[in-house]
């Protein structure tokens, strides 16, 4: 797995990740399976976003998506310090997927009837993981502190988050907005905590490749609820010439989305964050934050998948417009992003695409929301092809 198993009497001193300078460690088979709770729960966005799409179910949407991002990055950030072969780690794990299964049942009704047991899921999930962190970790350790910090802002957060749950309205957004600009602004304020003060990135000692690794898999996930809802929606409707256009629209754009994020950017950032000289300043920057809008655009994109699909024909509403276009320029502008982050340069194919896609919008309700997938599709793949012949056959993949 690229580490040094911790067993015995050691591991019950210590559950810190042993790994060499720029060692990348690779993801373990129960942080999969952990994952499997966030396939589900991404699943559950989308459909909330398309049985309340208005001004306000989006603002409740963006609430849910920026939740359930941060409880896995969180995550992402633990495992990535401590041992997941170690078996009280997997019993974190396991205890944080149970709590994960409820958050992700909770979401269709969090505005509703289920707002406390979403919170009380997500500040279980997000408490226990940092109070395990704190309390099992060796004093003399220095990432202890910083667990200390971590646990520190996550409390307060958490007050604000139960609060929330127990009411309804606009006090519940307004409150859990507060709780999510508290967790948002922890990272950037170095978990600030009167008398110890904050840390620095240098003190986040990152195992690069694992945290872009981890980071891809969680793209892997929203592309592959995309791919569910193309297939489940196709599935059980009439199969006609328009439907499979609309059919093959979808997945391709499902495929594009793919080939810009993973055909050349994933490796580069893998590289990247692995060999720089501060890796926790890029893994905030790159994975923690950026990857934010780019799960976003996927998640998006499906919304406008199932309606494209339900209803190909006819003029494209609302609905369909800001979903058709939004998703792949939330997308296009969060890979823009992180690509500048990891390589230093704007990449004009991306640059390209979003401003064609913004171009598009005047238009889109003259056209049938088939048609508008196809040029959304195609302006994607137009951006996957641009870069991959402008960078050139060596920087397209790795050596093997």
């Amino acid at each position: 797995m690229g580490r040094r198993i911790v067993t015995g009497a050691e591991g019950a001193r210590n559950l810190l990740r042993v790994r060499k300078p720029h060692e990348h460690s690779r993801v373990t088979y129960v942080e999969l399976f952990f994952d499997l709770v966030f396939v589900f729960a991404v699943t559950q966005v989308s459909h909330f976003l398309l049985a309340h799409f208005t001004p306000i179910g989006a603002l409740q949407t963006l609430i849910l998506m920026l939740a359930i991002w941060w409880v896995w990055v969180y995550t992402s950030w633990i495992t990535n310090w401590l041992d997941p072969e170690l078996t009280r780690v997997r019993l974190m794990l396991f205890a944080l997927m149970s709590a994960g299964l409820l958050l992700s049942t909770s979401i269709p009704r969090a505005f509703e009837s289920r707002g406390l047991s979403f919170a009380l899921a997500f500040v279980a999930m997000q408490v226990g993981r940092s109070a395990f962190a704190t309390f099992t970790t060796p004093r003399s350790e220095p990432l202890r502190l910083n667990f200390v910090r971590i646990l520190s802002w996550l409390v307060i957060s958490g007050v604000f988050w139960l609060a929330g749950g127990a009411l309804d309205g606009t006090a519940q957004i307004a409150l859990w907005l507060v709780a999510l600009a508290i967790e948002y602004t922890g990272p950037v304020a170095g978990f600030y905590v009167p008398w110890i003060g904050a840390s620095t990135t240098q003190d986040w000692s990152v195992e690069g490749g694992h945290m872009a690794e981890r980071c891809a898999l969680f793209i892997i996930i929203a592309l592959g609820e995309s791919i569910v809802v193309t297939g489940s929606t196709f599935a059980g409707i009439e199969w006609t010439v328009t439907t499979f256009g609309a059919f093959a629209s979808t997945l391709l754009g499902a495929i594009a989305m793919w080939w810009i994020y993973f055909h050349i950017g994933v490796h580069l950032g893998s590289e990247r964050i692995s060999q720089s000289s501060d890796p926790g300043r890029l893994a905030r920057l790159a994975y923690t934050y950026i990857h934010l809008p780019i799960v976003a655009g996927i998640v998006v994109t499906a919304v406008s998948d199932e309606q494209v699909l339900a209803h190909p024909s006819g003029h494209s509403n609302i609905e369909v417009t800001l979903s058709t276009i939004g998703g792949p320029l939330l997308f296009l502008i969060g890979v823009l992003l992180f690509k500048r982050a990891v390589r230093g340069h704007l990449q004009p194919s991306h640059l390209a695409g979003i401003a064609v896609l913004l171009a598009l919008i005047p238009f889109a309700p003259l056209m049938a929301p088939l048609a508008l997938s196809i040029v959304t599709t195609a302006i994607l793949l137009a951006v996957g092809i641009w870069e991959a012949v402008s960078l050139g056959a060596a920087a397209r993949s790795p050596v093997e």
